[in-house]
């Protein structure tokens, strides 16, 4: 198995560069080919979906399809697939970001009573309490 990095995924995602969309795509095809999984890190994805948001300024609504796409792929491999998931479901509905979810469900994991912070945009939110 071998893993990602984001700037790996995030070059085969977005083909935005040709020769760095090449060279991730030839070693994304020679794993296939070869049926050796890719490996993508609970980080790796965070750092994607905070890059696919500020710096290609994609919408919420892009980056769930493209988080789905990639959880849907029998190539890949997760760290933490289960909390990957979880956070996937409560930013598709909520008002915070991909991140604030993830640290959620990783605190209630942990057995946390709640995640203080004090993002207005998770207000109301469940295992969060916002501080004025």
């Amino acid at each position: 198995m071998r893993s990602l990095d984001m700037n790996v995924l995030v070059r085969y995602l977005t083909a935005d560069d040709a020769h760095q969309l090449a060279t991730a795509e030839r070693i994304v095809d020679q794993c296939r080919d070869a049926g050796e999984p890719l490996f993508l890190a609970t980080l790796v994805i965070c750092e994607a979906v905070w890059v696919l948001d500020r710096s290609y300024d994609l919408a919420k609504s892009q980056i769930v399809e493209v988080l789905d796409r990639i959880l849907a792929a029998d190539q890949f491999r997760f760290e933490r697939e289960a909390l990957i998931r979880r956070a996937l479901e409560r930013f598709r509905k909520g008002k915070g970001n991909f991140a604030d979810y993830l640290i959620g469900e990783a605190a209630a994991e942990a057995g946390c009573r709640d995640t203080v912070t004090f993002d207005r945009a998770l207000k109301g939110s469940e295992g969060f309490t916002v501080l004025n």
